[in-house]
């Protein structure tokens, strides 16, 4: 069994518990109920458990021997771990204050960039908001050059299947296109959407379609392995 599957299989663990620690016994039925509110609460919990990387370890694969073949040496080591250190540092530093996340899942880091910054509803042009934002980013990843970088866009449930999967691709490739023109090259980059397939919040109201209106961008170390 793979890491992606027992991290998937941990992510189900996390939720069973969590929803059978928040059920109640209605009085009348004798049937437990889960609440609304728990039921919100539960996906953003499952979701946050395998935030980041979607695109899977092939993709990655593929991409870091690209990018060593292109010259960019690879980390080993300890020194993988030290070099993300000091990349998420940085990635705090300048994204402080922005309403962006920073999320450290191992030797991964995922920002989680929600739609009141990045995208006017239904749109895939970037908000003037999102540009200093953006260029934070850019900074960063132009001086950690040793990373695969995969912009993965999201939306909320609102329209039909095919139209959000449809903007999400958009959107992302609006931020990776933004990340090119400061100096990404394109060999690092990994662009998907995923339309609504991973809601970290209940789209039935106003704030949780908010937060699923996202683009999250995880950078990966470059290994020879």
């Amino acid at each position: 069994m793979n890491i992606r599957s027992q991290k998937l299989i941990l992510a189900m663990a996390v939720a069973t518990v969590f929803v059978g620690g928040c059920t109640t016994l209605d009085a009348y039925t004798r049937e437990e109920k889960t609440s609304s509110a728990t039921k919100g609460a539960l996906i953003g919990a499952a979701a946050g458990a395998v935030v980041g990387l979607i695109s899977g370890d092939d993709a990655v694969e593929r991409r870091q021997h690209a990018l060593i073949g292109a010259g960019i040496g690879a980390l080993a080591g300890g020194s993988i771990g030290y070099y993300q250190d000091k990349q998420e540092a940085e990635l705090r530093a300048e994204l402080e204050g922005t309403g962006v996340s920073v999320v450290r899942n191992g030797d991964n880091i995922t920002l989680n960039m929600p739609g009141n910054v990045t995208f006017a509803t239904d749109s895939s042009d970037l908000s003037p908001a999102f540009f200093n934002v953006l260029n934070s980013v850019g900074k960063v990843l132009a001086e950690f050059e040793q990373t695969v970088v995969e912009v993965a866009g999201h939306t909320d449930s609102t329209g039909s299947d095919a139209y959000n999967q449809s903007l999400s691709e958009r959107r992302a490739n609006s931020v990776s296109a933004f990340l090119t023109s400061q100096g990404v090259i394109s060999q690092r980059l990994i662009t998907l959407g995923m339309g609504e397939t991973r809601p970290i919040a209940d789209n039935s109201s106003a704030a949780g379609r908010q937060a699923n209106r996202r683009v999250e961008i995880t950078m990966v170390p470059v290994t020879a392995g």
